[in-house]
C-alpha cells in the first residue's frame, strides 16, 4: 500500500523541482568600487547600484563619448527617451543587458500588464526611490501622477526635461530614469543585436559619482 504512494510522492517532488525557477545571478560587478549610493531596504542593493552605474556609462558613451560629460548625456538621453526617439539597441551594452536579465527576475519590480510602463510604481523599491527624490517639485508631480493612476512618461516628461540636471547629484532621480526610461523599455528591444556588440569600458574616464557616507 505504501509503495505506490511513495512513488507518486517522489514523482511529484521531481516535477516540482524541475519546474522551479532558477535564480538568476550577475556574474560580474564592474562598478562595485563606486560604492553604494542607493539605499532601499528589501532589495539587492549591489544589483541596484550596478544597474545605475552601467546605465550612466551607456548613456555617456552614446551621447558624450568624447567629452565624457554626464550632464550632456542626461540632457540628450532624457529628451530622446521622453519623445520616443531613443535607440536602445545602439545605447545598451552587453554588460547592461546582463544586469537587465537579473533585474527581470525581480518580479516585484515590474508590472508587465501596464500599458504605459513595465515598471511597477507600487513596488517597495520604487516607493523608496520616489520618497528620496531631492527635488520637491519632481516628488510632488510624481506622487500626484501615481496617486491618480495617470503616471506616464508623456505626462512626467516635461518635468524631467526641466530637471534632468538634478540627476548628477540626486542618484535617486538617476535611478528613476534608469528604471523607467531605460530598463523598462528593454522588454520591447531585440536583445540579439546587443549581445553581438563588443564592449570596451574605460574606467578612468567614467563620470565621477559621490559615494555615500
Amino acid at each position: 500500500m505504501k509503495t505506490p504512494f511513495l512513488k507518486l510522492l517522489v514523482i511529484a517532488l521531481a516535477i516540482t523541482c524541475t519546474s522551479c525557477k532558477k535564480e538568476v545571478a550577475l556574474s560580474e560587478y564592474k562598478y562595485a568600487e563606486k560604492g553604494i549610493v542607493l539605499n532601499c531596504d528589501k532589495f539587492d542593493l549591489k544589483l541596484l547600484n550596478e544597474a545605475l552605474f552601467t546605465f550612466e556609462n551607456d548613456i555617456t558613451n552614446a551621447y558624450s563619448k568624447d567629452k565624457k560629460n554626464l550632464t550632456q548625456a542626461y540632457a540628450q538621453f532624457v529628451r530622446n527617451a521622453v519623445s520616443g526617439r531613443a535607440k536602445y539597441e545602439d545605447i545598451v551594452s552587453p554588460h547592461t543587458l546582463a544586469v537587465f536579465e537579473v533585474l527581470k527576475s525581480k518580479s516585484e519590480l515590474w508590472d508587465l500588464n501596464n500599458t504605459n510602463s513595465k515598471l511597477n510604481y507600487n513596488s517597495p523599491v520604487f516607493k523608496c526611490i520616489s520618497e528620496n527624490l531631492q527635488s520637491k517639485d519632481l516628488k510632488t508631480t510624481l506622487k500626484a501622477l501615481i496617486s491618480t493612476n495617470s503616471m506616464t512618461t508623456k505626462l512626467f516628461g516635461p518635468a524631467l526635461i526641466s530637471g534632468y540636471r538634478s540627476a548628477i547629484s540626486d542618484k535617486y532621480l538617476s535611478a528613476y530614469m534608469a528604471l523607467d526610461l531605460f530598463y523598462a523599455k528593454l522588454f520591447d528591444v531585440d536583445t540579439s543585436k546587443i549581445t553581438q556588440k563588443e564592449e570596451k569600458v574605460d574606467f578612468n574616464s567614467l563620470p565621477e559619482t559621490p559615494k555615500a557616507n
